[in-house]
């Protein structure tokens, strides 16, 4: 049986600027306190301790994995925190040196000595942490997790023991790879999401399926509008200055609008010349990954780092290229971008940690690819050529954040990777598919090769490329 992996597994609501970084230790913490009221240990804690190691260790400061493993730890859910809310739970916890464990016990915190941050890595996997709780018999309760990609978290014994019991999958069409998608797709007469909407609507009701999509859309929207109507500096060190606000001015002119709906239908009215097509792109990506990099609140899309690619790409369908296009063709590019996401998940990674820039921006890239080219009437084999043509011109790509923050070159990154999706796409539609020569499983393969080929020191460590060329004092 293969694993089951939702279209909501690989797109979810939660707060920047890292999905394996920030996200994953968030949910991290989150389970190490229920797992202490399973054990029926919250009641003797005494102080709790948590350890980074790796990657997490590395970059943590730059990705705010001390500040989202303090909010976890006071029971604060990612999804629905009011991020304006968050920078007061920060200060409260630092200033008092207590922390609100769960939101149920105040117990001594000091920040500066309760994270450890450790440079070696745990064997397993390059994002590992490890919470320790004290308690009032001396005893301690230890867990670890690993962050490992797309805000997944998994434990190392749970993993292995997927090897030995296969995880029971109740999608009808259950999925592994692109061949097996594309048999399905041929054999039931169904397009790609099609079969992606029978998988899940066997695990949740229609109207819920209905819902969470437009629900994921909205959050997207919503953080397009945010960071196109916000400028300054972003918080870190690099002194990076917000580019959207600036292009999208330039781009609105005056228009009037009140909310986000009406500016999506203003800029349909707007000029598209090919530089401005261009530039309405790149500013959507911007705009994302500004909010990203500002710890607002994005749709991890597989990844916080790449989250602006796949709401780059679809806006452009519904305000360039398709202006009578509503919900049906956002669930429809929503659904091909999550399945998509999942086989690469399955096949390789979508961790920067394990694979390097290639495993975010690059499999963004071709989850809007893929998506773009079935809303556009492609076929289910054209579908998958875009997917595979997008990756194969991010294999190799590094992940060498400057200072371990999420912004250069991050940013411009889902620029570029939007950019080549809406190429693929464009150069898949017009290539007949059986003359393709690399499927897509072939070039998935080759990633995960790629990845473990890879210098550990181009995989989100900031010990090499630009991390070490340019350094925070020449910014």
């Amino acid at each position: 049986m293969e694993e089951c992996i939702s279209v909501f597994d690989m797109l979810k609501i939660g707060v920047g600027p890292s999905s394996s970084h920030t996200l994953g230790p968030w949910r991290a913490a989150e389970r190490f306190l229920t797992e202490l009221q399973t054990e029926h240990l919250f009641d003797k804690i005494t102080r709790v301790k948590v350890d980074l190691y790796g990657s997490l260790s590395l970059t943590g400061k730059g990705h705010a994995t001390d500040l989202a493993i303090m909010l976890g730890l006071s029971g604060q859910d990612p999804e629905y925190i009011p991020v304006q809310d968050i920078a007061g739970i920060i200060k409260n916890i630092e200033e008092t040196n207590e922390i609100n464990l769960g939101n149920k016990i105040s117990i001594p915190f000091y920040f500066l000595q309760d994270i450890v941050f450790n440079k070696n890595f745990l064997p397993f996997h390059a994002n590992g942490l490890t919470f320790t709780a004290y308690l009032m018999d001396d005893t301690e309760y230890t867990s670890t997790f690993y962050s490992i990609g797309g805000g997944f978290v998994v434990k190392e014994e749970r993993v292995n023991a997927k090897k030995k019991l296969a995880i029971k999958c109740a999608f009808p069409f259950p999925i592994q790879n692109a061949e097996e998608l594309l048999h399905y797709t041929i054999t039931q007469n169904k397009s790609i999401s099609e079969i992606v909407y029978a998988n899940e609507i066997s695990m949740r009701p229609e109207a819920e399926v209905h819902s969470e999509l437009m629900r994921i859309w909205n959050t997207m929207l919503e953080c397009l509008y945010i960071g196109c109507h916000s400028e300054g500096i972003l918080p870190g060190g690099l002194n990076v200055r917000r580019r959207a606000f600036d292009m999208h001015q330039g781009l609105i002119g005056l228009a009037n609008y009140n909310n986000p709906q009406e500016w999506l239908e203003t800029i349909r009215k707007t000029e598209v010349k090919f530089r401005q097509i261009l530039k309405w792109v790149s500013c959507f990506a911007l705009a994302t990954n500004e909010v990203n990099a500002a710890l607002g609140r994005v749709v991890t899309a597989p990844t916080n780092g790449s989250a602006g690619v796949i709401p780059a790409v679809l806006m452009y369908y519904l305000v360039i290229e398709n202006h009578e296009a509503g919900e049906k063709e956002i669930k429809q590019f929503l659904m091909v971008a999550g399945e998509i996401g999942s086989i690469f998940k399955k096949g390789s990674t979508i961790s920067a940690a394990m694979g390097g820039c290639q495993a975010e921006i690059g499999v963004s890239s071709a989850m809007a690819a893929a998506a773009l080219c079935e809303v556009m009437g492609g076929t289910p084999d054209q579908v998958l050529m875009a997917a595979e043509i997008a990756m194969e011109h991010h294999l190799g790509l590094t992940c060498d954040p400057i200072g371990g923050l999420v912004q250069i070159p991050c940013i411009e990154r889902n620029t570029m990777g939007a950019i080549k999706a809406i190429n693929a796409a464009e150069l898949a539609m017009e290539t007949d598919a059986k003359n393709a020569k690399v499927p897509l499983d072939k070039v998935i393969d080759t990633m995960w090769q790629t990845a473990k080929d890879m210098n550990s020191k181009y995989k989100e460590t900031s010990e090499g490329g630009l991390a070490v060329a340019v350094n925070m004092a020449d910014c």
